[in-house]
């Protein structure tokens, strides 16, 4: 049943006023969903500028491109998040996978609309994908979540069944770089009957740490003839000592 424009306001007033928006954050009451109230908005390290490729800052520098992307760029074409990787920003992400607090995806895509505006305008967003053995356990993929929640808010079409996850591998918190790559090394592979060939993409994800899981995805992506792979997080790590 369809309600009338003519009621939809009033509705929507004493809906507000039976469960007012919330801050993300602490839960304080705010003027709109998806909103960070004024003690926590300060929190939040907003990702802007820096290296052309991966996004990191350049501090005294003219150059566009950080030290690390010139000696090694991976198989990502670019790389873009919303926040930087602190305490709040981990608060979210904690809550939405351990707490089941599934509204935050949306939270999070509302955020990561500007620096996608960076990224190809045509491409189709591909959350990266979990092991059936984790999705079972938890429900429900946190990066899918947060790729449908941004094809509703910007319209760009995404795709959950584009890679799969063959390889069950441990939880990469607490190891090294050289020992994520490792572990993700031919864990992800192309879905049968999907074509990316010529295809312009960008993988979505919730946290972007050292790149070992997006730079797998990417590798086979380009394998199969992907014209270009981006990524997308909600937040990175910009510090490699808080990589946990």
């Amino acid at each position: 049943m369809r309600i009338s424009r003519a009621l939809r306001r009033p509705l929507q007033l004493a809906l507000d006023f039976a469960l007012p928006p919330r801050c993300a954050g602490c839960g304080a009451i705010t003027s709109a969903v998806g909103l960070f109230c004024p003690e926590c908005w300060p929190q939040l390290d907003f990702m802007g500028g820096g290296c052309r490729r991966c996004g990191l800052p350049l501090e005294a520098t003219a150059a566009d491109t950080c030290g690390a992307c010139l000696a090694d760029s991976g198989a990502l074409d670019r790389i873009r998040a919303a926040v930087a990787y602190g305490e709040q920003a981990r608060s979210l992400v904690l809550r939405l996978k351990y707490g089941r607090k599934t509204a935050l995806a949306r939270t999070m895509a509302g955020y990561m609309q500007r620096p996608l505006a960076e990224l190809h305008p045509d491409a189709l967003l591909v959350p990266v994908p979990l092991h059936r053995s984790r999705l079972w356990s938890r429900g429900f993929n946190q990066a899918q979540l947060i790729a449908a929640a941004l094809t509703r808010l910007s319209g760009r079409p995404n795709d959950p069944f584009v890679l799969q996850r063959t390889k069950s591998t441990p939880k990469l918190k607490g190891m090294s770089a050289s020992e994520r790559r490792r572990a993700v090394q031919g864990a992800f592979t192309l879905r049968p009957g999907q074509i990316v060939k010529g295809r312009h993409l960008v993988l979505v994800d919730d946290v972007y740490t050292t790149g070992s899981t997006a730079d797998a995805c990417a590798r086979i992506l380009k394998r199969k003839g992907a014209a270009s792979v981006e990524l997308l997080a909600w937040a990175r790590v910009v510090a490699p000592a808080r990589i946990v």
